[in-house]
């Protein structure tokens, strides 16, 4: 990473506007300035400046350009406000534009995280990434290392991510808490202290296989105590 960022300092030595697509997936640094696909051309070697005429350039296709975290409009480019690597989410549609964002977090071997897949086939390539359909982080990313991650039944997953579930609105009432459920059937769960998150993880792994009566009882003997 370091080194990369060395790399990206001495080409902005001799400044000039690159092209975004041209820097996907490097390290770009802050006040750099980055050309959308569609003044691509016109900045091109030699050309200072002036853009060439186009027979169909009426016809061109212009898609609604997005700036994520670590990006900002700066007329018809986008300034990079902090350093990180460049990273780009088409549209659905096809049809150019997307969301562009610099990703700062360096993710390491290990990590929890907690993202959307945006590609999910058994015959492509999975694709996660962090941020929602308008390029906003909204909670998701590295998730600390507090807390404590298990695993359970998807079944259970399912109760406890329907609406007004009754498990959750008891488990709230015990102690202040920050959770997480996985679609794949894990649960992060973190507590103010690690003696009520490990009771909470026992709590949450039991219910399954508990009945209301049973629940209320066990809710109410740790509410009294």
């Amino acid at each position: 990473m370091a080194e990369a960022a060395a790399v990206v300092a001495e080409s902005l030595a001799g400044y000039r506007a690159r092209a975004a697509r041209a820097v996907l997936e490097q390290v770009v640094l802050p006040g750099e300035e980055l050309l959308l696909p569609g003044q691509e051309d016109g900045e091109g070697p030699g050309s200072a400046g002036e853009r060439p005429l186009r027979l169909n350039a009426g016809a061109r296709s212009r898609g609604r350009v997005v700036c994520g975290p670590g990006l900002r409009r700066c007329g018809d480019r986008l300034l990079v406000t902090k350093c990180g690597r460049l990273r780009h989410k088409e549209p659905g549609s096809g049809n150019g534009g997307g969301v562009y964002w610099v990703d700062s977090q360096q993710k390491r071997v290990g990590d929890l995280i907690y993202g959307q897949f945006v590609v999910a086939n058994k015959d492509m390539e999975p694709e996660m990434v962090c941020i929602d359909s308008c390029g906003r982080a909204n909670g998701m990313g590295v998730i600390g290392q507090d807390g404590l991650l298990f695993k359970v039944t998807l079944g259970l997953i399912r109760r406890l991510l329907a609406p007004d579930c009754e498990i959750l609105q008891e488990v709230g009432k015990l102690y202040p808490l920050e959770i997480v459920f996985g679609m794949n059937g894990r649960i992060w769960v973190k507590a103010k202290t690690i003696q009520q998150t490990l009771i909470l993880a026992n709590i949450l792994e039991a219910c399954e296989h508990m009945t209301a009566d049973q629940r209320k009882q066990i809710f109410s003997r740790l509410a009294e105590s």
